[in-house]
């Protein structure tokens, strides 16, 4: 890599928080992160596979750590930024991926599971936004904020009622964030993945929607956790990506382009 590439996406002395680094998607976006030279926070409350993250990190010459936290508790979150505020480290970079889904029919959505769904996808953004990006305001310190979001919050897409709701209130309350905290220095930013197979999807990806999708793909494949890493690193760095704020970054092979 040049030195002007490496210059411009280096994240070098910066700390990134990653709440739902224990996932597919999440993991990719601790590996990056760390890769550009971020100390990684890899957040959640799998163990195994958070331990596993950082390890991979680490082992790849990059600095982590995995957190044990659950995202939609304040406290948990509070804990972390107290955490790292005793360390000399501030939240530099944060990306708010926590997220399950659900394929239940929309007359069959009860109470549990849309708030389940909500508190998960929604409430976890909130508090991370909250939590990180006020302490960041009360240290008058720049930083980015990355939330995931999704093609789904965008389009109508079949099945996944209340998943769909909810990253469109990501979307939303990201635009708004940015505005209010363009002035401070802090970027705000949405990531929206079209079709990448991962743990909360793969229930509502059967043979007959598989074959919709890839109709509807020009690209005719579904992503790769890694093809989001460009994305996410232009959002983090702070000169790579130092205008873009109230961005929401979609990549998704071509689907929103597809009409007839």
């Amino acid at each position: 890599m040049s030195d002007y590439l490496r210059n411009l996406f280096s994240l070098d002395g910066l700390t990134a928080v990653v709440v739902g680094g224990t996932g597919v998607l999440g993991g990719a976006f601790a590996e990056a992160l760390g890769a550009a030279g971020a100390h990684v926070l890899v957040v959640g409350r799998n163990e195994e596979r958070g331990a596993a993250c950082a390890d991979r990190i680490v082992t790849a010459g990059g600095s982590a750590e995995f957190v044990s936290a659950d995202s939609t508790c304040r406290e948990d979150l509070e804990g972390i930024a107290a955490r790292l505020e005793s360390a000399g480290r501030f939240p530099d970079v944060v990306v708010n991926g926590a997220g399950i889904n659900s394929a239940t029919p929309f007359l069959e959505i009860d109470d549990e599971e849309w708030d389940r769904i909500l508190n998960v996808n929604l409430r976890s953004v909130r508090l991370g936004c909250q939590v990180f990006g006020g302490q960041l305001l009360a240290q008058g310190r720049p930083g980015s904020i990355i939330n995931v979001a999704s093609l789904s919050g965008m389009v109508a897409l079949s099945r996944v009622f209340t998943y769909s709701a909810t990253k469109a209130a990501v979307i939303n309350l990201t635009q708004n964030l940015a505005r209010e905290w363009a002035p401070h220095g802090i970027r705000v930013n949405a990531l929206s993945p079209g079709f990448f197979p991962a743990e909360q999807n793969r229930k509502v990806l059967t043979a007959d929607r598989v074959e919709s999708i890839m109709r509807h793909t020009p690209m005719k494949r579904f992503g790769s956790p890694e093809e989001l890493a460009g994305a996410v690193l232009l959002m983090a760095s702070p000169k790579a990506g130092s205008f873009l704020t109230g961005a929401n970054v979609v990549v998704d092979g071509g689907f929103t382009a597809m009409t007839i």
